[in-house]
């Protein structure tokens, strides 16, 4: 049986609070609350009974680590990304339901590791996703995923806000990924005109970097 989710009003009624502090509550993860596919806010009277009462333990905020490299020559910064949000997730008092990593472009979307992630979130196995910059978890479309998350309940928290400079040759392999997958379209993978297009577009992005 479903838990009963409350109306942002009823729970403001019976916490005693404005309907005000209610939503910065929500948006500060002081309370938990489900997004339904109308936009609008629900509280689980768990969450109620939890605050105004002591019925129920403070629950603790169960965290996803994410974690991703473009090449198996990156193991190391996997390894690492990995050792430094389960510090992070510790000195949060944050429990750690899984650790999940892929090694592959993050343009891809049937990454494993990523797929799982999807159905924790999904099943509203997790309040949190800890990253360590946006592009782990996808190189375009971010703000979809943030919107996704969000809706089942979960927020992704980014470590970094700048990435790191050796992430160039990476974001360079996926821009050349793109123009590929472009150019193959519009001229068969095969053709001569699709090669002189990658081809230029490579020498761009040399001529780029060397001009720094």
């Amino acid at each position: 049986m479903s838990e009963r989710l409350l109306h942002p009003r009823e729970a403001s009624r019976r916490l005693g609070i404005h309907y005000v502090t209610l939503k910065r509550w929500i948006y500060s993860g002081k309370i938990r609350a489900v997004q339904t596919p109308t936009g609008r806010w629900m509280i689980p009277e768990s969450e109620v009974e939890r605050i105004i009462g002591g019925k129920v333990e403070e629950r603790e905020v169960r965290a996803v680590i994410y974690a991703r490299v473009s090449s198996n020559d990156q193991r190391s910064d996997l390894e690492r990304q990995i050792q430094y949000l389960t510090q992070y997730c510790s000195a949060k008092g944050y429990k750690v339901v899984d650790i999940l990593s892929d090694v592959a472009s993050g343009l891809k979307t049937s990454r494993r590791g990523l797929l799982k992630l999807f159905k924790y979130v999904a099943d509203r196995q997790v309040d949190v996703v800890v990253v360590t910059y946006k592009d782990r978890l996808t190189r375009f479309g971010f703000e979809y995923l943030e919107y996704f998350f969000k809706k089942c309940g979960v927020r992704i928290e980014v470590i970094y806000s700048e990435e790191p400079k050796d992430a160039y040759q990476e974001l360079v392999e996926d821009l050349l990924a793109i123009v590929t997958s472009f150019a193959g379209k519009l001229y068969g993978m095969r053709s001569h005109r699709k090669r002189k297009l990658v081809q230029g577009f490579r020498e761009l992005l040399e001529e780029v970097e060397r001009d720094g």
